[in-house]
């Protein structure tokens, strides 16, 4: 079974990928799901992409003052009350579903995966986003840049080993 990780910085550049092969046991599968798996493309994740971006908090301004754009709860209004920066799964992409982790400052990290495991990848999600936090207050990375760092990568492997 297969896991595919995607750091999107809030201008939905790539920052990091991942692809991960977990050693757990994975359900019977008609096809290898693998074989689905686009290369990397912004278009191809454009629906889910607009879904996560379409909940912030841009405004429009107009004569009769700020205009709400998107409709819907502020997302950070909602992260605020119930810290609810996991959004389970968001979408499905051929066989993959898509779960979602919007930081609160606007990254969204992405993972594709087979199985449901929402425990998991939570706290999965959690560990990925203290690794990059810890990474982004590093003085020689700067902040929205590709990560690079070898050691940041094999701590995220790490994790994927641990919870996926």
């Amino acid at each position: 079974m297969s896991h595919h990780l995607f750091l999107l910085s809030p201008s939905d550049t790539p920052l990091y990928s991942l692809t991960h092969q977990s050693t757990k046991p994975a359900p019977a599968v008609a096809s290898p799901l693998a074989a689905n798996l686009p290369t990397w493309s912004t278009s191809a994740f454009a629906g889910t992409l607009t879904a996560l971006s379409g909940a912030s908090s841009a405004t429009q301004q107009s004569t009769s003052g700020p205009t709400r754009v998107g409709g819907g709860q502020d997302r950070h209004d909602v992260m605020r009350k119930d810290s609810g920066m996991y959004l389970k799964a968001v979408d499905k992409f051929n066989e993959w579903t898509v779960s979602a982790f919007v930081t609160p400052g606007n990254m969204k990290f992405l993972l594709l995966h087979e199985a449901k495991n929402d425990d998991g990848i939570r706290s999965f999600f959690m560990e990925v986003w203290e690794l990059y936090v810890k990474t982004l207050v590093n003085p020689f990375h700067s902040a929205h840049t590709p990560v690079r760092s070898g050691v940041f990568d094999s701590r995220v492997r790490a994790s994927a080993k641990k919870y996926l």
